[in-house]
């Protein structure tokens, strides 16, 4: 299932215009780019609930049959049911009724990870949940979690489970597996948490609570700094990204790039692009297909969604039709 219903609040402006899982890096919408994930890793029935301008997804995605997969969506209205709430009300599309395993994640990251390797771990544990972390120095400030050398979780948001030497803290990257019985533990009404209800519940229980630390690439995308951000490290080569349905950077053959414009490498610049006489890109920047940049404009960190126009110079920004947009939380 992959986790899609959020408000996106955090992205400003931007959220009345995409939801956060549509926002795209590489030409790719991060939605997309997480089906292609699950599909490069054996998955082949994909569920996704959907709130915030949710049939942008669905239009995007349509019944998974382009991609070689089935997709079915749990449409949560009129209100979000929040992440709990959210898997509650799609568990009839998840609980095949064998005790099959069911993969969760965000709408919202970029990762490598192998999958298999995860539910190696969570069926070789008898685990009935086990979430998948990473080392990260602000894992506190976010509320960590603490493995013990069985990878049990034993330390769960400042709880400690007594007797236990607890490891180093640890951040959730929003990748779980949960045996269907873990579904029993969401409350049934509301829009609750699912980590701070199911999980804190499978905690006090002692049991069957795991955790999978990996190192790969990963990143969230919760507001235009972290966007921004996530495509530098793209351009930058930190993520491999073995299922890419786009090259990861570089120029398309179709652009149309004015002999006197100059590219600050690392860019993307997708198909029939636009760039005028005497403008300069980069670095650091994504160029969306039919992308327009006027004469004379230098860009630099900027992702240009499809079909903008570029009229001004502008660091730091996303455009968005003739709009460029920049992060409140963060001063420019």
């Amino acid at each position: 299932m992959i986790l899609a219903a959020g408000l996106g609040t955090r992205l400003g402006a931007l959220t009345s215009l995409r939801p956060k899982p549509m926002l795209p890096l590489c030409g790719t919408p991060l939605v997309r780019w997480v089906a292609l994930w699950l599909r490069s890793q054996g998955i082949r029935e994909i569920v996704i609930n959907l709130h915030h301008l949710g049939e942008q997804i669905e239009a995007e995605l349509g019944d998974g049959a382009e991609l070689g997969v089935s997709i079915a969506y749990s449409r949560e209205a009129p209100e979000i049911l929040g992440t709990g709430g959210g898997v509650r009300k799609a568990r009839e599309l998840l609980d095949d009724g064998k005790g099959t395993p069911i993969v969760l994640v965000n709408g919202k990251i970029l990762l490598d990870l192998d999958l298999n390797a995860v539910l190696r771990q969570h069926r070789a544990s008898e685990a009935e949940a086990t979430m998948v972390l990473r080392r990260d120095p602000r894992a506190e400030k976010w509320g960590s979690l603490r493995l013990n050398e069985r990878s049990e979780v034993v330390g769960f948001l400042g709880l400690a489970r007594a007797g236990e030497v607890l490891g180093d803290p640890l951040m959730f990257t929003g990748v779980q597996i949960v045996d269907p019985r873990f579904l029993d533990r969401i409350p049934g009404e509301g829009a609750p948490c699912i980590v701070r209800t199911a999980y804190r519940e499978l905690f006090e229980s002692a049991r069957g609570y795991y955790g999978y630390v990996t190192d790969g690439y990963w990143w969230e995308h919760s507001n235009i700094d972290r966007y921004l951000a996530g495509l530098r490290n793209v351009l930058d080569g930190r993520a491999e990204l073995s299922y890419a349905a786009r090259p990861l950077r570089g120029v398309d053959p179709s652009a149309r790039i004015h002999p006197s414009a100059k590219l600050h490498e690392p860019v993307w610049i997708g198909r029939d692009v636009d760039v005028g006489e005497g403008a300069e890109i980069g670095p650091y920047v994504e160029l969306g297909d039919g992308v327009v940049v006027d004469a004379g404009v230098v860009v630099r960190d900027v992702i240009a969604w499809k079909g903008a126009r570029i009229g001004r110079s502008c660091e730091r920004a996303v455009a968005a039709g003739e709009q460029l947009l920049r992060d409140p939380e963060v001063a420019v």
